[in-house]
């Protein structure tokens, strides 16, 4: 079946809004606790219930309150952030033992930060761990592409039938998450080494910030583990013109090939939903940059572009740095 843009951003973008039905968003968020942290005036992500009904809680930091659907992180008031990723991480390793989620079977020794209001930062937690708490999770998204006498053309690559999440799928050029830390371009030229091949000052000469894209996916069984469990996550992109000559290359075992696209083998791989759901997002967001995906050829232009710039309902961080 051929899917229209907006069905490819109604793909990754899929929790419901409240705008929409209130009714319905009210009853739907009955199946969901608030994660909270003591100490922190805000809603840090939405766990499902069968999660909170599978996890052991040790009674000495966690509360679990069903009639207010909630599950909050008992601190000291003046609690540091490493005292709260211990606990976190306490948890985890209990979760592990028992075997209680298939998507801790992933385990990457990687952490993601999580932030309260003002960006402060709270605790940091194991990435495969964050979709269960339903938290706010950061990355980079590249696009490489050459555009020269022979038109614009797009390095695409295709995930190796080995990977865990979304194996054979068609990817961006250069996409990866964010670590505890770890700031937007740093982790950019991290990534582009380690899974293209691009030395820093091919990366560094021909990079461009292209801003963000924001949603709240719900992971279906092609990302493992799981299903219905919810990630927000903020995308930083950025945009790399390649001479015809520079050629990115698989620097790991997560990228099978690369292959250079034309516009309307891009726009036909996401059509037939050969890319992974929120690649297809920043794909669609370089075509509307681009000029390619305008007012006057996308009937639904206004609603693609507010949905792939959605606002989180999360504290979230700028990374801004003085």
């Amino acid at each position: 079946m051929v899917k229209s843009n907006l069905e490819l951003v109604n793909e990754c973008d899929t929790f419901p809004y409240y705008q929409d039905d209130a009714v319905f968003y009210a009853t739907h968020m009955k199946n969901y606790h608030h994660f909270r942290v003591t100490g922190c005036d805000a809603v840090l992500g939405y766990i499902p219930n069968s999660v909170v009904e599978k996890f052991f809680w040790p009674e000495d930091c966690w509360t679990v309150d069903s009639t207010n659907h909630t599950v909050t992180l008992v601190t000291p008031a003046d609690a540091t952030p490493e005292i709260r990723s211990q606990l976190i991480a306490k948890t985890l390793d209990e979760a592990v033992k028992r075997g209680s989620f298939e998507v801790l079977k992933g385990w990457r020794n990687e952490k993601y930060p999580i932030y309260g209001p003002g960006g402060k930062f709270l605790l940091d937690m194991e990435r495969s761990a964050t979709p269960l708490f339903g938290v706010v999770s950061y990355g980079v998204h590249c696009t490489c592409y050459v555009d020269d006498d022979g038109g614009l053309r797009i390095w695409v690559p295709r995930r190796a039938k080995t990977k865990q999440t979304y194996p054979g799928m068609l990817d961006n050029s250069v996409a990866g998450g964010m670590s505890t830390g770890e700031p937007p371009y740093e982790c950019l030229l991290r990534e582009a080494m380690e899974e293209a091949s691009l030395p820093e000052d091919v990366v560094r000469n021909n990079s461009t910030a292209a801003g963000c894209v924001s949603y709240i996916y719900v992971r279906d069984a092609r990302a493992g583990g799981e299903t219905g469990l919810l990630q927000p996550e903020i995308e930083y992109v950025y945009d790399i013109k390649l001479k015809a000559d520079v050629i990115p290359k698989p620097g790991d075992d997560e990228v099978e090939a690369f292959h250079l696209y034309t516009v309307e083998e891009t726009k036909k791989a996401l059509a037939n939903g050969e890319f992974k759901p929120n690649c297809a997002v920043v794909l669609i967001d370089f075509f509307i940059r681009r000029g390619i995906l305008t007012p006057e050829n996308e009937p639904d232009f206004l609603e693609i572009i507010t949905k792939i710039h959605r606002r989180l309902q999360f504290p979230t961080a700028s990374y801004f740095s003085q």
